[in-house]
């Protein structure tokens, strides 16, 4: 490890679903063991763990799962990785009173960079109501009263994100991903 221990996640895009990129969540911690990451543990069956490593740069982080990854199960996997305080400042800066909504209708899209405002803009929020959403400096927060199931927003929102990974995560996610790091 370099530098002192910090916890971190990892948010890997698109694993998993529909039998695709499938990534058994051992193997997953096998390939976070590998480039000698501690405490690797999985949340869920959708891409998402903690570990510990030594302070470094989370690109330079979510460039090394991306390889090893690559490496191990001969597909990409676009991942993300935040700090433990990153995450938590996340949740913190939530515009919607979270500790009241269903957080299966809560959702998180983490990017790989902040988010073009003027690209944002151009999304007409109004063709998508009751379905909104808010900027935040890495994230974009959406709430889905009716369910996200059908919603055309998440398409939307990637697309005025295009040229960075976008993943997205319901708030049960974020909150449990939070609880693991503490």
């Amino acid at each position: 490890m370099t530098g002192r221990p910090e916890k971190y996640v990892a948010l890997l895009r698109g694993i998993n679903v529909g039998g695709n990129k499938k990534v058994p969540m051992a193997e997953l911690r096998q390939v976070m063991a590998g480039l000698g990451w501690e405490d690797a543990r999985t949340h869920l069956n959708s891409g998402n763990a903690v570990f510990t490593a030594g302070e470094r740069d989370t690109e330079e982080l979510a460039a090394g799962l991306e390889a090893a990854i690559a490496g191990r199960f001969g597909f990409t996997v676009p991942c993300l990785v935040r700090t433990a305080a990153e995450l938590r400042a996340v949740a913190d800066a939530c515009p919607y009173p979270a500790a009241g909504l269903d957080p299966a209708k809560l959702l998180v899209l983490f990017l790989g960079r902040a988010p073009d405002r003027e690209r944002l803009a151009a999304v007409d929020a109004a063709a998508y109501a009751p379905d909104e959403f808010r900027a935040g400096e890495r994230e974009l927060y959406c709430w889905f009263p009716g369910g996200m199931g059908r919603s055309k927003l998440p398409g939307a929102l990637e697309a005025a994100c295009r040229g960075t990974t976008v993943t997205g995560r319901n708030w049960r996610t974020v909150t449990g991903l939070l609880g693991m790091l503490s």
